[in-house]
Formats: C-alpha cells, structure tokens, sequence
C-alpha cells in the first residue's frame, strides 16, 4: 500500500466537516504528486469532460476545488471564468498557483456560502459530494447560488448514490431540474494498480429549473 492508499482511505472515513479541515489541510502540499498522480486520479477530468460537453456559459463556481485539478481541466478545455471555493484553506493556496481561478475562498457546503442566490452559470464538483465529505443535503445549497438555467456537474460514488441517498434526493428535485442525466466513469486511469483502482463514479449532469 502507499502514502496515496493511505490518505484515500482517510478520506472515506471522514466524518465531519471539523474531519475534513485537518485531513486536507495536512494533505494539501503531497496531493497532486502523493495522491492524483501516483493513484491515477482521473475523476476531475471527467467531470470537466462532462461539463464541457454541454457547453456552459461562465461563471462557473468549482465546488470542493482542492488543489485547482477540476479548475486546471476546466482551462484547458477554454471554459471560464472559474471561481473555487473549499473547506481547506491549504488546498486553496495549492490551487491559486496554478493561476486558473478568478477567485477562491473558503467555503462549507454542510453550511451557507458566502455567496449570492442565483451568482453562477454552471457549478462543477469532483469528489466532493460523499459519505464523511458533502451530504445530498447541500444539493439545496447548490441550487440557491445557480442561476436559473445553470448547468450543473457533480461527481458522486457508484458506492454512495443509493446507500447515502442521493438517488432519493434526486427523486425529489422534479421540478426543480431538468435534462437530468447520469453519466458513468472510471474514478482511476487504466494503469491504476491500487486497492481503489477499480472504483467507479457517477457524474450527475443537470440544468437548474
């Protein structure tokens, strides 16, 4: 097993938000090379991928942002402009040197953003919507700071979407969303030789009513 195993398996323990703050802040300066890299992660790309594909207009606010992977991938595809916002101060100071994100700030989903209703065009998430991270509660929180018509792009567990009640949440927002689809990915790239390697992810993919 490796420091990257390690810290994965930490990750799916998290139990509160307090949890979260200490795991990813001391994760922070090892997570792209310890982590992303050495594991294969592959997850923001996709979901990026995903969003993309739909062509959204900006802003778009990247929730859970971390380190700036789903706002690297976000540039790379021409979209933007992107703000992040996470619960780890250290992650956000990783994702400001790679200098694609119009503003950060700390932010915690289990609660209110320090954002207006209605202030982005598109919201993206990788990884953040979980058992011990972001409940399918927050997906209120979501759709308060999405413009009408936003689209929407959230990765989610194949593991979590029924047994953290995703799925039911989802069931209750008819009306609220609309050209729901879910799309399936490999969290981890072909050449991932971990316990996790085979984890799969579903990308939820959405317009806000």
């Amino acid at each position: 097993m490796t420091d990257g195993d390690d810290d994965l398996n930490a990750a799916y323990a998290l139990k509160t938000p307090e949890d979260s703050k200490r795991l990813y802040g001391a994760w922070a300066e090892s997570y792209d090379t310890g982590f992303a890299d050495e594991l294969a992660y592959r997850l923001p790309e996709h979901v990026a991928e995903a969003l993309a594909a739909r062509s959204p207009n900006g802003p778009i606010l990247d929730i859970g942002a971390g380190t700036g992977l789903v706002g690297l991938a976000l540039s790379a595809l021409g979209l933007g402009p992107v703000d992040g916002t996470d619960i780890s101060q250290e992650m956000l100071d990783k994702a400001a040197q790679k200098d694609v994100y119009q503003r950060l700030f700390t932010g915690d989903m289990t609660k209110r953003l320090p954002v207006n209703d209605g202030a982005y065009n598109a919201v993206v998430s990788s990884g953040t919507f979980t058992t011990g991270h972001v409940g399918p509660e927050a997906l209120d929180e979501v759709l308060r700071i999405a413009a009408t018509g936003a689209l929407i792009a959230i990765s989610i567990s194949e593991a979590h979407w029924e047994a953290a009640g995703f799925r039911s949440k989802f069931d209750s927002l008819v009306g609220k969303i609309h050209d729901f689809e879910l799309v399936p990915v490999q969290i981890y790239g072909a050449e991932a030789k971990h316990e996790h390697a085979d984890d799969r992810g579903n990308i939820a993919l959405f317009y806000k009513a």
